[in-house]
């Protein structure tokens, strides 16, 4: 008699289907202008559960963003003039300036319902979370050995090959790392994704964000604890179960010819143990030989009879172009709806603080070139300490990912009572919250960049008996060049999106603020409604990021790429 042996995967869909069946069966909220989320004890897991839905929701669409993105950005010249520096323009913008099209596109054609307040709030978590991702696979498919295109090449491969076989693979371990990053991105700006607002418009989703958010605003300090606790417990198992299992299977995707010990991990043992990875294996090849007779049954086709090589590609073809149709429609209706509503917001007269941009512009870059000083004096050399110890990458990781993911607004009771009333300012308070917006996307870069560097290359740096400080400038730091200028984009695009909870902060009832550009951004969301001074703060901010992206990053990291790329 045949045994059945338990479907781990099968379980899991099941888990999903019940997950998603429990958001949304429950209690469905009409939610104007005005609603306000309750502020309950007893709703805090499921708080929990839909935050993770929409963080899960909004990771989905940004994966299949970043692989197509920085694909084409790293493989077509023409396509690279006009897309990473539109990428460079998404990156700067605060989550406070996509708020008028999440409002506009899926609140106010939905009438304010739960569907559309939802679909915003995923919007939003996916402008926080697919531009650094984006950039990961544009920085590893730019830093392949050449002579791994040129073998392939010898081979006659084509794109889908090149693609599945090189490209793709090169990408995971910088993928898993700007993975963890996003998620910990999506988590930190979980709770201007949960409440949506620009002047008396507001619009809540129950959630951890929203929660956390109130709580701190109504000075509840035991409730806001709680939340963070499950929120950090969501973390934990997270990294647990998914970041450390991928972190193990991304090593073995490095470029290097020596052989060397990957690290071990108890969750993936038991993933490949236990036939999972066939499991799923079959189960894709069964949806695509679904799809297939689908097509070949809209194609008036016995679904029987199997789609031939070239049927295959030229209904891909046609699906691909019809994709593309339906983008650029959507894009020119987007294009059209945001010129509309610039000129209505333009033709409005002017506020006053109009006049203010200039100086906030070079407050708020002194805060941030500060912060960016802190955070390379302690991420270099912990990121070199973790790739070169397994047992402290084990620990340091995770901590890493709790930090970064604690949301800014948790911070404010500590900054409130101790920063500010001891220190006697809130620009030391800013800084340290900068910091926390910023320093994470250095470290996760560098900690990709250290990990990937080849272990024959280190054992040549051994046999050599170089010092240490030789081993640091001659191998470490060059092999480490093109992370650290990608970590220093993104993280200080992290730096200008964090702005918005650094300097300007409410807690009990009170606002704490100075004199910067993410100050005057709330102010023009969240007191004044003014679009007019919304659109001038951002296309400040937008404009200095540009230049400074132009004529100083993007220049370096040419530079880099070209002088440390790995070759053999």
């Amino acid at each position: 008699m045949r045994q059945h042996r338990w479907n781990p995967f099968l379980f899991a869909l099941l888990l999903a289907a019940l997950a998603i069946a429990a958001f949304y069966g429950s209690r469905t909220y009409l939610l104007g202008p005005g609603f306000v989320v309750p502020v309950e004890l007893p709703r805090l897991p499921l708080y929990a559960l839909y935050s993770f839905a929409r963080m899960l929701a909004a990771y989905l669409i940004s994966l299949l963003f970043s692989l197509s993105y920085g694909y084409l950005a790293a493989t077509s010249r023409r396509a690279e003039r006009l897309l990473i520096p539109t990428l460079d323009i998404l990156q700067s913008v605060p989550i406070l300036g996509f708020f008028p099209a999440a409002i506009y596109l899926f609140v106010s054609l939905t009438g304010g319902g739960r569907l559309g307040v939802e679909l915003a709030s995923v919007f939003l978590i996916f402008t926080s979370q697919a531009w650094n991702m984006a950039f990961g696979v544009y920085e590893a498919i730019l830093t392949i050995p050449q002579d791994a295109h040129e073998a392939l090449a010898a081979f006659g491969a084509g794109r889908w090959l090149a693609f599945r076989r090189l490209l793709l693979p090169a990408c995971v371990p910088k993928l898993v790392y700007n993975t963890i990053m996003s998620w910990a991105g999506g988590w930190y700006f979980l709770m201007a994704a949960e409440i949506i607002a620009i002047g008396p418009a507001r619009y809540d989703l129950p959630g951890l964000g929203s929660l956390m958010y109130r709580a701190a605003e109504e000075g509840r300090l035991g409730l806001m604890l709680l939340a963070l606790g499950a929120l950090i417990g969501l973390i934990v198992a997270m990294d647990l179960l998914l970041w450390r299992p991928l972190s193990v299977w991304a090593e073995t995707f490095r470029y290097e010819f020596a052989a060397s010990s990957p690290g071990r991990s108890a969750v993936l043992d038991w993933w490949h143990r236990s036939g999972a990875v066939r499991q799923m294996k079959a189960l894709l090849r069964r949806a695509a030989g679904l799809a297939g007779s689908v097509l070949a049954g809209l194609a008036r086709r016995s679904p029987a009879r199997a789609l031939s090589t070239g049927e295959a590609h030229r209904l891909w073809r046609a699906c691909g172009l019809g994709l593309g149709i339906a983008g650029l429609a959507l894009l020119g209706y987007l294009t059209w709806a945001a010129g509309s509503a610039l000129v209505r917001a333009l033709a409005q007269p002017w506020p006053r603080e109009a006049a203010q941009i200039p100086l906030a512009i070079l407050a708020s870059f002194g805060r941030l070139a500060l912060a960016y000083v802190i955070s390379l004096a302690w991420t270099v050399p912990l990121s070199i300490w973790i790739g070169e110890n397994e047992r402290v990458a084990r620990i340091a990781t995770p901590i890493a990912e709790i930090g970064a993911s604690v949301p800014a607004t948790a911070l404010f009771p500590l900054i409130i009572l101790f920063v500010i009333r001891v220190f006697g300012g809130m620009n030391v308070a800013s800084v340290l919250l900068i910091l926390t917006g910023m320093q994470w996307y250095l470290l996760f870069n560098l900690i990709a960049g250290a990990r990937a560097i080849p272990q024959d290359l280190k054992e040549m740096a051994r046999s050599l008996r170089l010092s240490r400080w030789r081993y640091w400038r001659r191998v470490v730091l060059p092999a480490l060049s093109p992370s650290l200028l990608t970590g220093s984009i993104t993280g200080w695009g992290g730096g200008w999106n964090a702005l918005i909870v650094a300097e300007y902060i409410v807690y009990n009832q009170r606002a704490y603020q100075v004199v910067g550009i993410g100050a005057l951004l709330d102010r023009a969301t969240y007191e004044l409604g003014s679009g007019a001074l919304i659109f001038l703060t951002l296309s400040a901010m937008v404009i200095v990021i540009l230049l400074l992206n132009r004529l100083l990053w993007r220049r370096l990291y040419r530079l880099a790429v070209a002088r440390y790329r790995i070759e053999y």
